[in-house]
């Protein structure tokens, strides 16, 4: 199978053409262009920037990305697209985009979830690929955590999820971004407060590790990114207006010591929630999918507490190119429900819509 996939559901355009079959996943084509540096000075992504950008690039990367692959329309199985959730002119782009490609060439067409993308985006690699087929691989654990989402899902199998906790403020990514907000850091702040964070102190400051005790699976972080604010208004009064190398040295140190805690804070509830989940579903492996695994830090303690507490079960991440937003993930997300249930696609095109809040449970 051939898949084209188009993903523009918030700042990041990509196309990519997935070979796939029981056997064997090959990437033949994959193109990202980013809007980091479009949407820096504001601090964060303004929804009618990200659109206009996309409609100035999509089609440039569609054919692309078909030369990259040595692919012709003609050749294509499926069009996929990511139809939900996400900012909707964002999100109408790509839909439109994939619309109109599968009138012209009339193939099928599967509008996907953006999260069903990342519960699968670990298995992009070809050797994980095989291991998604072995049934000793489920069931499984799958934590999405992004700057938009914080979920928790009990995966039966490839094709099926249960959703057993979600976050009831912010996600953990966008509580990253804020608290980089708070020390002044730059745009995105989630990857610099990681990279500060390994030269602070974990323990500097007692930070709340909100929810963890809890029976549920939900999540919250706001009260987390509150206590962030606090302390460090706390930790400011008084050396304001002074400008002596001591008290620059102290700042850099605190900022350090800052995002240290904090990140450890999360990694706690994030780590401990979806270990007990896998505790109490047997789960023989955990997922950990979406922008915030690409946290090194999260990693390493997933992987370190697992060993502790389930041995023998085994953790899939995506490689770091899978882990932000991108077409592959919802390639491959596409085929697997495509062959899993059997869908009507041919042209469906007409009826496709594009769902801002689309829940994946």
């Amino acid at each position: 199978m051939l898949i084209l996939g188009l993903e523009t559901s918030c700042d990041e355009t990509s196309v990519a053409i997935l070979n796939l079959n029981r056997r064997q996943l090959r990437l033949a084509g994959f193109t990202v262009a980013s809007q980091t540096t479009l949407h820096a000075p504001w601090g964060g992504v303004v929804p009618e920037l990200a659109a206009r950008r996309h409609t100035e690039v999509i089609v440039p990367l569609i054919d692309g990305t078909l030369k990259q692959a040595g692919t012709k329309p003609a050749q294509l199985d499926l069009i996929t697209v990511t139809a939900g959730p996400g900012l909707i002119t964002s999100l109408q782009v790509g839909v439109e985009t994939a619309k109109a490609l599968a009138a012209a060439w009339h193939k099928p067409l599967l509008g996907v979830n953006h999260i069903a993308g990342h519960l699968v985006s670990p298995f992009l690699s070809s050797g994980q690929w095989l291991t998604a087929k072995n049934k000793n691989t489920w069931p499984a654990i799958a934590l999405v955590v992004s700057g938009g989402h914080t979920e928790l899902y009990l995966m039966p199998s490839l094709a099926q999820w249960k959703l057993l906790g979600k976050t009831l403020d912010d996600a953990a990514g966008e509580a990253f971004d804020k608290v980089a907000k708070m020390l002044n850091l730059p745009y995105p702040g989630g990857p610099e407060v990681a990279k500060l964070a390994k030269e602070g102190n974990p323990l500097a400051f007692a930070l709340p590790r909100p929810m963890i005790n809890r029976r549920d699976y939900n999540f919250s972080f706001a009260g987390l990114k509150t206590a962030v604010l606090y302390t460090l208004k706390k930790e400011n009064q008084g050396t304001r207006s002074e400008a002596t190398l001591r008290v620059i040295t102290r700042r850099v140190k605190l900022v350090a010591n800052i995002c240290a805690s904090f990140q450890q804070a999360a990694i706690d509830v994030l780590v401990g929630k979806t270990i007990k989940a896998a505790r109490e579903y047997r789960a023989r492996s955990i997922i950990v999918s979406g922008g915030v695994s690409a946290n090194q830090e999260l990693r390493q303690q997933m992987r370190q507490r697992m060993n502790e507490s389930l041995p023998g079960a085994r953790l899939f991440l995506p490689e770091l190119k899978f882990t932000g937003d991108n077409a592959a993930m919802i390639a491959l997300a596409g085929a697997i429900q495509t062959t899993a249930r059997g869908r009507k696609l041919k042209d469906n095109w007409a009826t496709l819509q594009a769902k801002a809040n689309w829940e994946l449970w």
